[in-house]
């Protein structure tokens, strides 16, 4: 679906995607009913998506993944 894909914006994508969170500068997807979470950056200029780490929801949680993202 993202290769297909011409997101321009965070909405876009959740056209396809509603469950697609901001959190800092990293995009965040939902996976298998919330019990995964893939956290990636999305460049929209340049069409790239670059996974950043998969995370069980346990280990999502813990937040230290928050650091990749400028998030504080």
């Amino acid at each position: 679906m993202a290769r297909r894909a011409r997101w321009k914006t965070l909405a876009e994508t959740r056209q396809d995607l509603p469950h697609a969170d901001l959190v800092g500068d990293c995009t965040v997807f939902n996976i298998k009913g919330n019990d995964y979470r893939l956290i990636t950056k999305v460049y929209y200029r340049t069409q790239r998506i670059y996974t950043r780490v998969v995370l069980k929801h346990s280990d999502y949680s813990k937040g230290g993944w928050k650091r990749d993202c400028n998030f504080n």
